[in-house]
């Protein structure tokens, strides 16, 4: 006796039915991206909640904030505890989080180099019922560990981001969601998001988007237009070059923010 065809379910059976040449819904709460082009390509139309989604680069840190910055704001109001960063590898620059909307106040930094310690970190961390969402920098972690957050994810509900190297790219993963990040090699000004595992078929090109925020575009497009108004006037002839590094900044502690929150401003008026 042969297996029954799809044809042969009824329609409501068929409807629950998902086909692997089709983007798959969410089967779960979503929290919005922030880019529309990213969105369109998820299920659901955004980050899975109670799942991991892993982001895999050869920094890093390169563009991880640009990248989710309005979805840990969004998750920040709606739970109202902090996001808990373990591991990262640069300390959080406070006035540039704030100026996008999340407060230094709303961040927790755990600091170990133990892989075992990162990995118990954040387990506690998606256990807590408070927490907005959990960041973390997780190189070392094998499989089995990475199930074992994605489980404690499910079970709570919680917005998890693990960011582990791009060399582990062929390697297994429980991740719901598995992105490649990259920078665009014909346009600079871009990032290249390679969606290498989702509920879907595969994604033929990389999802685009802007390196920076319109915030910052303005802000160094400002001071190049400064730089060379300034060259003009000394009479001296300007030589027009590409600089993709944002001028010097000074990194603001969290806890330097919350003593004296005047100081911060004033910094980010000097990057400015």
């Amino acid at each position: 006796m042969g297996l029954p065809s799809l044809a042969s379910l009824s329609p409501a059976a068929g409807r629950g039915v998902w086909h692997a040449d089709e983007l798959g819904s969410a089967d779960a709460q979503v929290i919005g991206t922030g880019h529309a082009a990213l969105d369109a390509q998820l299920p659901g139309g955004g980050w899975p909640v109670g799942a991991m989604s892993e982001l895999l680069q050869a920094a890093p840190e390169d563009h991880v904030w640009r990248l989710l910055l309005p979805a840990l704001v969004q998750s920040v109001a709606a739970r109202g505890g902090p996001v808990v960063l373990i591991g990262p590898p640069r300390e959080p620059f406070g006035a540039s989080l704030a100026a996008h909307g999340l407060r230094p106040e709303a961040l927790m930094w755990v600091r170990s180099e133990a892989a075992a310690a990162r990995l118990w970190a954040c387990e506690q961390a998606l256990r807590c019922a408070e927490v907005g969402a959990v960041l973390a920098w997780l190189p070392q972690a094998r499989v089995g560990e990475l199930r074992r957050l994605q489980l404690a994810a499910a079970q709570h509900e919680a917005l998890l981001f693990v960011c582990r190297p791009e060399s582990v790219a062929q390697s297994a993963s429980p991740a719901r969601l598995r992105l490649r990040i990259t920078r665009c090699e014909a346009d600079p000004a871009q990032i290249e998001l390679h969606i290498l595992k989702r509920r879907g078929p595969p994604l033929a090109a990389p999802v685009l988007l802007p390196a920076r925020g319109e915030r910052m575009a303005a802000l160094l497009a400002a001071a190049r237009l400064r730089r060379k108004l300034r060259a003009q006037q000394q009479g001296v002839v300007a030589v027009e070059a590409v600089v993709d590094a944002p001028p010097a900044a000074n990194v603001v502690r969290i806890d330097a923010w919350k003593m004296g929150g005047a100081n911060a401003l004033d910094r980010l008026a000097v990057v400015a």
